[in-house]
């Protein structure tokens, strides 16, 4: 088992009404445990006919509640026991009759009445028929259970086990997991705006080879989704990668340094924090060819350099739209403090989040990072840790420079 710290000690209500979507809440619960949740599952006796409480006791490991009358609790009140000491209750599947009922205060079964007599934070994933999702009452109720305080995860777009293909589909386990950890993040950039850089540039040299680097993107991305953990606004501008984009987290891809310069540039309005994570090329070629250069008796061509735009020093430098906070990265291979310090005062920035990125250090593609913050007053280390924790601890960082500035 791989203990998450987003989940060791909690304890998580996943309340089960009826839809075949049943079958991914079976695996989301196993995932749970595996980072070291305790969950109890309560079903609704719609939800016994897509999965049995028989397999959701044994994924659990715990009594699985269907009667409102399960006499097993001392009291005979289980819909007063699930939620007390609980850190949240999740309804998924969350059909569209059950979030009628949630809207409307209704309470005739175990699974509502545990919902009305909560008293911890309510979610609920819906899954339903596109047609019933778009459907106005539907609308009507979500509308009023965001207006109740209940966070609603979903739905995603795609294929449906009706054959239709709409908005709907219950979010994916690894989504609700994710969306899960996020919710108990503390929210210390809600309503401010975060634009992102990640990934490496590709520079063409002609139609088949490129210029460009080891960048994965893990990182990038990895503060994308911290950032929009703590309630930010997430824009995130990447360079070729093989990773999806984080949930909820607005993405452009782009593919030279000229691409990406564009686009930021494009989503600067009304930023409060620009993170420049992604791994530039600082050159191109001159001229790119249009055909497949090929091979010749003499020898390897000669290619003209030039060099590309400086995205971060001109985001930086800007004297008027300019973020709060502009944060760059510095990723060297000796005289980490050192060149972290001089790029800080060349490109103008608050922050620069320097690393370490020689070959025996495996931070480049790797899962762990060790980062240094330097400022123009002090450096502080962090030590080494995955890459989500140092995701978190540079949205914090960035969290504190923007108060401090507003203040």
């Amino acid at each position: 088992m791989t203990t998450s710290p987003d989940f060791a000690n909690k304890r998580i209500v996943i309340a089960m009404t009826g839809g075949v979507a049943c079958y991914k809440v079976a695996e989301l619960v196993r995932r749970l445990q595996d980072h070291g949740a305790t969950v109890d599952v309560v079903m609704t006796e719609a939800a016994t006919h897509f999965i049995t409480a028989i397999t959701m006791q044994a994924l659990s490991g715990r009594h699985v509640f269907v009667d409102a009358w399960d006499s097993r609790p001392a009291n005979n009140m289980a819909h007063i026991n699930l939620s007390r000491g609980a850190d949240a209750i999740l309804v998924a599947p969350a059909s569209a009759d059950f979030m009628s009922k949630l809207a409307h205060g209704a309470a005739d079964d175990l699974a509502s009445t545990l919902c009305i007599a909560r008293a911890c934070p309510l979610l609920v994933a819906p899954a339903m028929n596109r047609e019933m999702w778009l459907n106005p009452a539907t609308q009507r109720n979500v509308a009023q259970l965001r207006e109740d305080g209940i966070k609603v995860l979903g739905p995603a777009a795609g294929s449906q086990a009706c054959g239709e293909t709409g908005d709907g589909r219950m979010l994916e386990p690894e989504q609700l997991l994710a969306e899960l950890s996020a919710f108990f993040q503390p929210k210390i950039l809600a309503g401010k705006r975060v634009l992102v850089t990640a990934g490496p540039t590709s520079e063409p040299i002609d139609p088949v080879r490129v210029l460009t680097n080891l960048s994965s993107g893990k990182m990038g991305y990895a503060i994308a989704r911290a950032a929009a953990e703590a309630g930010a606004d997430v824009c995130l501008v990447s360079g070729p990668t093989a990773l999806p984009a984080p949930h909820g987290v607005q993405r452009i891809d782009v593919q030279s340094a000229r691409d990406m310069l564009q686009a930021v540039q494009s989503q600067l309005s009304g930023t409060d924090i620009f993170i420049a994570v992604a791994a530039v090329a600082d050159w191109r070629v001159s001229a790119q060819n249009t055909e497949k250069m090929k091979k010749t008796k003499n020898g390897p061509p000669a290619l003209a350099l030039v060099e590309n735009p400086d995205i971060l020093a001109t985001v930086a430098r800007r004297t008027q739209g300019r973020p709060g906070v502009v944060v760059g990265f510095a990723a060297e291979t000796e005289k980490i403090i050192e060149h972290g310090q001089a790029k800080l005062a060349r490109k103008g920035c608050d922050l620069i989040v320097a690393n370490d990125v020689s070959p025996g250090t495996g931070v480049m593609g790797g899962l762990e990072n060790s980062v240094h913050f330097i400022t123009a007053s002090a450096v502080d280390s962090l030590p080494r840790q995955d890459k989500k924790s140092v995701a978190r601890a540079i949205v914090a960082r960035c969290g504190s420079m923007l108060k401090e500035k507003s203040s």
